[in-house]
């Protein structure tokens, strides 16, 4: 959502689309739409065939990141294709096994985006502008993570679980500042790395929940686990900080929600379990946001001392996917087929 506008990035049939649409009115602007071939993964039909990536806009310009490998950027007032990317002649695959879901992120004057497949691929920065490509880390392959940037150690950096790895690069040229062997079950790195102050949080399927701190001595960095919770790992759903606590939910007990604390990795409280298997979270200034695949939006308070659910909406008719999006004190919920604006009161 920019300004008056929202952009939606989807498939139809075996096109992906992009659109403009007025956020009063609902009334489209713009549409486009490209060649997406996929076919995807048995063990993903459930997920639906995307694009799982959510897009990214700056300088006037779109960026999307398609389920195939397709990297856009658009014109955000006409919808005219800028440049693009299918990597189909730099690698063999251009998607992991579950098809690409890492969404790009914009630093400065590049978008930064994981390309490639199972055996090889690029973190690359590419310029926003052109599509040229600004610099590569090209030691392991694309996982389903989305990458942050973070300055600790005096450098900033980009952060990113890729396919075997957690990694640093630095965010001026990609050099890799430091890496940590991380492998989960059928190659599943999802979680995004979250900043705490000067820690970094991390979690796997099966791996726990864990925090790290970086060091620098000279040239050469390190990294020191802080704390770690092996009670709640975490496989799909991606947390959010809270003050000095962090919100989520693992796939343990067939799905539960969670709090724990940032500062030493305590557990805070834990539902019961039977909550599904992944979610979306949202935070607002009073409350967590939670929305789950059968399209109920959980208002859920900001308390560390206990799970305190404040109200239940149902928000859509089929499954929800995508991220939700303020607008405001407005919030945009997309199912299978329908994009509706909701009113917070």
């Amino acid at each position: 959502v920019i300004g008056t506008r929202v952009y939606l990035h989807t498939r139809q049939g075996g096109n992906e689309g992009v659109a403009c649409f007025d956020l009063e009115s609902g009334q489209q602007i713009w549409k486009q739409s490209y060649p997406a071939p996929y076919k995807m993964n048995s063990a993903a039909v459930s997920h639906g065939e995307g694009p799982k990536s959510t897009p990214v806009a700056s300088a006037g310009r779109l960026f999307t990141f398609g389920i195939s490998g397709v990297l856009a950027a658009w014109d955000l007032a006409t919808g005219k294709q800028i440049w693009g990317h299918d990597f189909i002649k730099e690698y063999q695959e251009t998607w992991p096994d579950f098809g690409v879901a890492m969404s790009p992120l914009v630093e400065g004057n590049v978008v930064i985006a994981h390309a490639g497949g199972n055996k090889e691929g690029m973190l690359a920065a590419f310029d926003t502008a052109t599509g040229a490509v600004r610099w590569s880390w090209k030691g392991d392959g694309p996982a389903y993570a989305s990458p942050i940037v973070v300055d600790l150690g005096g450098t900033r950096q980009v952060v990113t679980q890729s396919r075997d790895n957690i990694v640093g690069v630095a965010a001026s040229n990609g050099e890799l500042l430091w890496k940590i062997a991380f492998s989960t079950s059928y190659t599943q790195n999802i979680i995004t790395p979250v900043l705490y102050k000067d820690t970094l949080i991390l979690s796997g399927l099966d791996k726990g929940v864990f925090a790290i701190r970086l060091k620098k001595s000279g040239s050469t960095w390190s990294t020191e686990k802080v704390w770690e919770n092996a009670d709640l790992p975490m496989y799909m759903s991606s947390p959010v900080i809270a003050g000095d606590y962090l919100y989520g939910m693992t796939h343990k007990k067939k799905g539960a929600y969670f709090c724990l604390d940032a500062r030493t990795g305590a557990t805070q409280w834990e539902t019961a379990g039977r909550d599904g298997d992944n979610v979306a979270l949202l935070t607002t200034t009073s409350s967590i946001l939670i929305l789950n695949p059968a399209g109920e939006l959980l208002v859920v308070k900001k308390n560390p001392k206990a799970f305190e659910m404040v109200r239940k909406y149902q928000v859509a008719d089929s499954a929800t996917w995508s991220a939700p999006s303020f607008a405001g004190q407005r919030l945009l919920i997309k199912d299978v087929n329908t994009l509706t604006l909701w009113r917070i009161e």
